[in-house]
């Protein structure tokens, strides 16, 4: 992997892990289909500014179903799971939950590619999943998070929309270039919500930082984060790029713990520990990861 393609998903990380704390934000204020239509209209009309280049490509047949998948799946499933998941659990634990998506991935690109999946990943990804388990059960129902047993699932669910996204980006990065793909899923976005959020009435008194927040989803966010994680799927393997994920959960806990004053008690603690543990273990080669399992105590 080059230097450009490392620093592009790093950066695209950080983006996405300022907007779990944005949205959480942002949800005192708007109704969730509010806040992703508004995203999605503002940075569809940024990508107007490019003008001829967004219809610079040769449309291959077929590709309208990959199209489809890809939109279905992020950004419409995903936003109006992730949202959901918000206005129930903290941005800390959404962030954890983040970490499950390589996985998910992985075994994606396993069924539909048909890229090999590896004991360690089957390993981490069980102990992946039974410790989001134990973060949404630990959870306690407070201000910052009234359900996070609901919470943490929808967020799950939003992963799952994730991983079918990765596959598809994938499969239509060869032909078109990131640019179009990120424009795409910003009309798409617009279109899907635009009736839902319709459906509430837009508050009057929103302050000048509340729609700055929107502002930078629409922007740094969508159109930035979105475009360099595009570009830069397009240059390494599924399973590579959605390794640098697992820097997600860091940067939201990091963030959520000096912005929202957000914390995590013991227990939920160990869970991130258990989720983290898995995460790495589904990184390492087949041969190490068993020697290392082997070496754990029985009583443990």
């Amino acid at each position: 992997m080059g230097v450009l393609p490392m620093l592009a998903l790093t950066i695209a990380m950080l983006l996405w892990s300022s907007a779990f704390i944005s949205l959480k934000y942002l949800l005192d204020f708007f109704h969730p289909t509010q806040i992703v239509f508004i995203r999605m209209l503002i940075a569809s009309g940024c990508f107007l500014f490019f003008g001829r280049k967004l219809l610079q490509f040769r449309y291959q047949a077929g590709d309208w179903r990959w199209l489809v998948i890809m939109g279905i799946a992020e950004p419409c499933l995903y936003f109006l799971f992730e949202t959901s998941a918000l206005q129930y659990t903290t941005a800390g634990q959404a962030g954890v939950i983040t970490a499950t998506l390589p996985l998910l991935a992985s075994i994606a690109a396993f069924l539909v590619l048909k890229e090999r999946i590896g004991k360690p990943q089957i390993l981490g990804f069980v102990i992946a999943i039974l410790g989001c388990t134990a973060l949404s059960m630990a959870g306690q129902s407070d201000e910052q998070a009234s359900n996070p047993l609901l919470g943490n699932s929808l967020e799950f669910m939003a992963m799952l929309c994730g991983a079918v996204y990765a596959i598809s980006i994938r499969k239509l990065s060869s032909r078109y270039s990131a640019l179009v793909l990120t424009a795409f899923q910003a009309f798409v976005g617009s279109l899907f919500f635009g009736p839902l959020a319709l459906q509430h009435a837009m508050p009057s008194d929103a302050s000048w930082l509340q729609w700055g927040c929107l502002i930078y989803l629409a922007t740094v966010v969508t159109i930035g984060a979105y475009w360099l994680y595009n570009w830069a799927i397009s240059k390494v393997a599924v399973s590579l790029a959605t390794a640098y994920i697992n820097l997600i959960p860091v940067f939201t806990l990091l963030l959520a713990f000096w912005l929202l004053n957000e914390r995590l008690n013991f227990w939920q603690c160990i869970a991130c520990g258990a989720v983290f543990i898995g995460v790495v273990i589904s990184q390492l080669p087949e041969k190490v990861a068993v020697t290392a399992r082997e070496q754990v105590p029985e009583s443990l």
